[in-house]
């Protein structure tokens, strides 16, 4: 977005803050005035972000709160503080993510390592927080998913891998096929409820950060970038307008119920945000239902009544 809204007032929790797209995020709301919490698993990286947005918007308001979505515990105690305190949420943001380990690793509660961080993490977190996003002012929850959702698929058998060979790629898509179907089935539930929820979802296509390489150099000291990364094939964009697509699902104030946003140039990689069609894989509502009712058991979370 070229001009964000004035958000003086509005409450904004944003996950994985400290870098990338999170990190833009956070800074563009700030600067537009929202007070906005940044939710990092690294304080002394969220508060290097921090530092660096307060050098541009000295009078932003940005606080920075430890949350590791690979670790229910850290997920319950973060929810935690935030009801404890009370303020309503006016938007949540599930942006924070691995991807593509170069080998099978856990979160602390068995969980594949990219399904429990980008699905079940956030998921409790939403469920957790949704009391008080319910309060919040014209409420949204804005869920980045990716691409590679198309070709995602969901295996109740084996969420977690035990079973199969490891796939880092085919693990990282279902994952973010599975933030899709949290997104499309929270607004689904909205509507049927009759909240004032929003549930939108946003991809960044192809954007240059440290989620490439983060990911794929777990477990590995001093590993080189994916190839990918240092090939300039296909279309690419720097983070700056990477984030349009996430910015669009967190403040357009045109955005309508399950809205997705993203790259609108060659290939969905690169280019202005844009609303673009949901997967074909994530436009099944009886898939969602049952992926949720998984999702319930395994975090030990539900929605509110």
């Amino acid at each position: 977005m070229d001009q964000l809204p004035d958000l003086t007032g509005r409450h904004v929790v944003v996950t994985g803050s400290n870098s990338g797209t999170g990190k833009e995020a956070a800074r563009r709301l700030a600067a537009a005035g929202a007070d906005v919490v940044m939710a990092v698993r690294s304080t002394d990286k969220g508060d290097a972000a921090r530092a660096e947005i307060l050098a541009a918007t000295p009078d932003a308001s940005v606080t920075v709160r430890r949350l590791d979505l690979a670790d229910l515990a850290s997920v319950r105690a973060f929810a935690g503080l935030l009801l404890e305190e009370g303020r309503p949420v006016d938007v949540l943001v599930n942006n924070a993510g691995v991807m593509a380990p170069p080998k099978r690793f856990e979160t602390v509660d068995g969980f594949e390592l990219q399904m429990g961080t980008n699905f079940l993490g956030p998921f409790a977190l939403t469920n957790l927080l949704l009391p008080l996003v319910l309060k919040g002012e014209r409420p949204r929850v804005a869920t980045m998913t990716s691409g590679v959702a198309a070709v995602g698929t969901i295996d109740f058998a084996d969420l977690q891998w035990t079973s199969r060979r490891f796939s880092p790629w085919r693990a990282y898509a279902q994952s973010k096929l599975a933030d899709s179907l949290l997104g499309l089935y929270l607004a689904r539930v909205a509507t049927e409820r009759d909240w004032p929820l929003l549930s939108t979802l946003a991809h960044p296509g192809y954007t240059r950060t440290n989620l490439q390489v983060a990911g794929a150099s777990l477990g590995r000291e001093g590993a080189k970038p994916p190839l990918y990364t240092r090939l300039s094939v296909l279309p690419v964009q720097e983070v700056e307008q990477g984030t349009e697509p996430l910015l669009r699902a967190i403040a357009d104030p045109t955005a309508i119920q399950g809205a997705f946003y993203g790259p609108g140039g060659r290939f969905g990689l690169a280019g202005p945000a844009t609303l673009v069609p949901q997967p074909r894989s994530a436009r099944k509502p009886e898939l969602a239902a049952s992926l949720w009712a998984v999702a319930e058991k395994l975090t030990g979370t539900t929605l509110p009544d």
